[in-house]
């Protein structure tokens, strides 16, 4: 044992660090693009034991009124399959309170599992949100030209499954997005004609990632590739390795009043598409989701910290940003709908989020997973199990829809799960 050596110290780390230097920053090289990082393996964001998702229990009463309005509605005593899923989803319908989270630009997610999780989701009639950075890295696909994995390809190979009047895709853009003009190309395709006229296409502003908020998206380039963007974006080589560089986007600058500009563009540019604004786990969570709602935003989604990103600093997904349970507890009940995304795996979970004021909770890493594990029905057997979970879940505390779910449903540390809104009254009262 060396003689510097002391409990709980972390020896080996900083060993590492001051031999390697600032490669150390980031998860092992070798495993860029081909994991994925944030919820679990190295640099996970492990929930916090206080985390208000994790801690929470789901509390049924024993006196059940809204049960014995059903069973009058019946005839009969219900049951967990008379809870009925269907929601609104960011103005689309959907057959459960779930949707398909972004995925990006990762090797992992425009691979084949990206393409086997379109068609999945289409025909599971769930929304689905294409992931920042498609087009800049493997192309739009015009008609004539449309490769699998490009933006086309699977917004195609959702449409293609996806049945009459149920759900819908959003189109997200970051700054790089913005640059190839993403949602231009998307709105005026003749191809997206048929999901503009069945009101199911969004567009998403991505204002931030729950795994790495403040910072813009990051990939690692060889030598050759970094020196040809660089002038577009911030090439570094921390890697102690020549033939690699770290290549960073900005992560834009918002203020207030950039958020409800940036809105109301949408909305005059795009008005036949829904606006979707994704949020990072800011202190300011409350305010954010605020502003956008009033500028008119359809929807907003917080990606907690317990999300994934393809590449990150360790630092940032292990240490930044708030958990996703308390930012739905600042949040309170929303005027609109509210998304969560953040470590969604099964309807445990999922109910909680609903029980804190979400309309729905998206599936990311464990979409991925699925589809891994069988291309044709891995994601379908998972989005089956979670909704008979749901359903034996609500149905479990006396209530037949998500949208009777309250924070009346949840118990945590001794105490019921307080409505922020009282707590909040004077923060409530600078928003106006």
């Amino acid at each position: 044992m060396s003689r510097l050596s002391a409990p709980h110290f972390p020896e080996r780390a900083v060993r590492d660090r001051a031999r390697k230097g600032t490669a150390c920053a980031f998860p092992p090289i070798t495993s860029y693009g081909t994991t994925l990082f944030g919820a679990s393996g190295p640099g996970a964001a492990h929930p916090a034991p206080g985390d208000l998702i994790d801690a929470a229990r789901l509390v049924p009463p024993i006196f059940m009124d809204l049960r014995l309005e059903k069973l009058i509605e019946l005839g009969r005593e219900p049951m967990y399959g008379d809870v009925e899923l269907s929601t609104e989803i960011g103005g689309f319908t959907a057959r459960a309170p779930l949707f398909v989270s972004a995925f990006g630009s990762t090797q992992i997610a425009c691979s084949d599992l990206g393409m086997a999780v379109s068609r999945q989701a289409g025909r599971l009639g769930i929304p689905m949100v294409i992931g920042e950075n498609i087009v800049p890295v493997n192309g739009y696909g015009r008609i004539g030209a449309c490769t699998p994995l490009s933006l086309l390809g699977r917004v195609r190979a959702y449409g293609e499954e996806l049945e009459d009047g149920l759900g819908g895709v959003a189109i997200q853009q970051s700054t790089e997005d913005a640059d190839a003009e993403v949602w231009n190309l998307v709105y005026s395709d003749p191809s997206a004609q048929p999901l503009l006229n069945s009101g199911r296409l969004a567009f998403e502003l991505k204002v931030g990632q729950g795994a790495k908020p403040g910072i813009g998206g990051m990939t690692v380039l060889p030598r050759t590739a970094a020196a040809a963007v660089s002038e577009q974006y911030t090439t570094d080589q921390v890697f102690g390795d020549a033939a690699s560089y770290l290549r960073s986007s900005s992560p834009g600058t918002y203020t207030e009043e950039i958020l409800r500009q940036q809105i109301h563009l949408m909305r005059n540019n795009f008005p036949r598409a829904r606006v979707w604004v994704k949020l990072h786990p800011g202190r300011d969570v409350r305010r954010a989701a605020a502003v956008a709602w009033r500028a008119g935003a359809h929807s907003v989604t917080v990606d907690g910290a317990e999300g994934g990103t393809g590449w990150a600093p360790t630092s940032f997904m292990d240490h930044v940003g708030l958990p996703l349970g308390e930012c739905l507890r600042a949040i309170g009940r929303p005027p609109s709908c509210l998304l969560a995304t953040g470590r969604m795996w099964e309807g445990t979970r999922a109910v909680k989020c609903l029980a804190l004021g979400a309309r729905g909770v998206g599936l990311g890493r464990a979409a991925l997973l699925a589809v891994d594990e069988d291309p044709d029905f891995g994601l379908q057997r998972l989005v089956e199990c979670m909704e008979l979970e749901m359903r034996m879940l609500i149905s479990a505390l006396g209530k037949y829809e998500p949208g009777a779910l309250g924070l009346e449903d949840l118990y945590e540390g001794g105490a019921y799960v307080d409505d922020p809104r009282e707590a909040l009254a004077g923060y409530d009262a600078s928003l106006r």
